[in-house]
């Protein structure tokens, strides 16, 4: 996968999937958008960006919590998540 991303001056975030027919048939490539998807609601996320997913033929046959892992990486990479304080204090 790969994540491009651009600050959109919005209070909110909107997600684009590109999932070329290389990655299967309709049924499959589906599934992949439902799990990212699901995986940016459970993701801390900034707010204020447009982000482009682009998936690669891979992920029809990662499992789900490699999806996360490799969505979470990437995020990271992109400084896109928020970073929480530690409790600490």
């Amino acid at each position: 996968m790969a994540v491009r991303s651009v600050a959109n001056g919005l209070p909110l975030s909107r997600y684009a999937y590109a999932v070329s027919k290389r990655v299967g048939i309709a049924v499959v490539r589906n599934k992949v958008r439902r799990r990212l998807r699901e995986l940016l609601r459970s993701l801390p996320i900034m707010e204020g960006y447009d982000v482009v997913i682009s998936v690669r033929p891979e992920a029809a046959a990662a499992t789900y919590q490699g999806l996360e892992k490799e969505l979470t990486r990437l995020f990271t990479r992109a400084r896109l998540l928020e970073t929480r304080p530690s409790s600490l204090d």
